[in-house]
């Protein structure tokens, strides 16, 4: 009998073993395909490899503008995949070791869970049967394919792919078709773009980039735009197949071909099979219902990571899984959704956490904007030629407090975390101007904009 089976081996099945088990409880965890999840096999860790390497490409190009001449510089996609293969193959068997260093059991196998015992639960892992005192369910998320006509026989031959296959082919499409403009979308459009592809991106609302801050998404889009990328919003896509995309616009029926399609259009909870309905769990949309503090409708039960819904995050997921545990150990602990920051990480980057100017509005809070180019930092100024990014600052006036941060520009992933935790702490600004930024830096430009 194990203090806890953990159903998932992604960040937030493999971080809440790790934890369960230095605080004592004799652990399992089921996990399907491999550890690390759908962010170190085939999201996260995959993405950024590719990302660094056309970043480096792109500098390449640009070496002119900062007086160095690369001439002659090539991407050689084929070894960028090679390297990303060995990059996950590295930190998967790091989490293997982890897994072995802690003591906690591994199964590789399909997980159902059969129902209630007298002590706790019983879940098959393939042919064998374990028991548990607690489950901890993380099964993740899988890409959302929508019904549109011809898109299976499409994944079946090759035209369409999803993330799954993209980070795994060889080839570089000479046009590539991006059905949805979110953040999955937008970091593989960064990549083809930067190694050549023409990339069309045909998203049915009128902005990409989700819920990011219009005003960012916006800026984001234009400087993609610049670089030869076709944004079609508000487009709405009826087929895919035989080599095109058949969609409608203003009332109009079109079509564009490609060489290749990628689908990109969110993520849902992998629930099904899973065996909840057999002890009660509660559902919504397919997801799992969670509380704050991860317990799901049953007792013995929590609930971690994308297969919550809630926000689809790797670190969302970490901290979910930590949550879970400590909980189920004697502790009092919750998740503040609120002050999870996001990155998405294309060239320039993307960062947020908290408010948009939307959601303020949307809230009815007392706030005021204040933005400030990057320029005015010294170094983004020498590392950024012709750099256009800015930090953008809400301000709850009511309270005196920052309540939103957004940025696109250089280092953006490496700053939000300071501004999450001013969100999450409620800091108001008299405490934050007393910080000391070091020179010459990026984040100075939060400093500049508070002040």
């Amino acid at each position: 009998m194990y203090d806890l089976v953990v159903i998932g081996g992604g960040p937030a099945g493999y971080n809440a073993a790790e934890r369960a088990a230095h605080k004592g409880f004799k652990t399992c965890v089921i996990e399907e395909r491999a550890l690390g999840g759908t962010c170190l096999n085939e999201g996260c860790i995959p993405t950024k490899t590719l990302l660094y390497s056309a970043k480096i490409y792109d500098y390449s190009k640009h070496g002119a503008d900062y007086g160095v001449n690369f001439a002659g510089a090539t991407l050689d996609h084929a070894k960028v995949i090679d390297r990303k293969d060995k990059v996950v193959k590295t930190l998967v068997g790091g989490v293997g070791m982890k897994m072995k260093k802690g003591g906690i059991d591994v199964e590789y196998a399909t997980a159902k869970i059969l129902g209630k015992t007298a002590d706790g639960f019983q879940v098959a892992a393939g042919e064998k049967t374990i028991e548990g005192k607690r489950l901890l369910i993380c099964s993740g998320s899988e890409a959302t394919l929508p019904p549109i006509d011809g898109l299976k026989e499409s994944l079946a031959n090759g035209f369409a792919m999803t993330n799954r296959e993209i980070l795994d082919s060889k080839e570089v499409p000479g046009t590539l078709l991006v059905v949805g403009g979110g953040v999955i979308g937008l970091e593989m459009v960064s990549y083809f773009n930067s190694i050549g592809s023409k990339v069309v991106v045909l998203e049915m609302m009128d902005h990409i980039a989700g819920p990011t801050d219009r005003e960012i998404s916006e800026l984001l889009k234009k400087e993609y735009e610049k670089r030869g990328v076709e944004f079609i919003l508000g487009a709405k896509v009826t087929s895919i197949k035989d080599g095109k995309i058949a969609y409608e616009l203003d009332g109009k029926s079109l079509e564009i071909k490609g060489d290749k399609a990628l689908v990109s259009i969110g993520r849902r909870a992998r629930t099904q099979g899973l065996g909840l309905e057999e002890i009660g769990v509660v559902l919504n949309r397919g997801a799992v219902v969670t509380d704050e503090f991860c317990k799901t409708s049953v007792p013995g039960v929590w609930a971690a990571g994308d297969v919550n819904g809630k926000i689809m995050l790797a670190h969302t997921a970490y901290r979910e899984g930590e949550v879970a545990v400590d909980n189920m150990t004697g502790g009092h602990d919750r998740v503040d959704y609120n002050s999870i920051p996001s990155v998405i990480y294309t060239n320039p980057e993307v960062a947020a956490v908290g408010e948009t100017t939307e959601s303020a509005k949307e809230k009815g809070i007392n706030f005021e904007i204040r933005t400030l180019p990057l320029s005015y930092s010294g170094r983004y100024l020498a590392e950024n030629e012709g750099g256009k990014g800015i930090m953008k600052v809400i301000v709850d006036k009511d309270h005196n407090k920052i309540i939103g941060f957004h940025m696109i520009g250089t280092y953006a992933s490496e700053l939000v975390y300071g501004a999450a935790m001013m969100v999450g702490k409620e800091m108001r600004l008299s405490e934050i101007q007393k910080f000391v930024f070091p020179h010459p830096t990026v984040g100075e430009v939060l400093r500049e904009a508070i002040f």
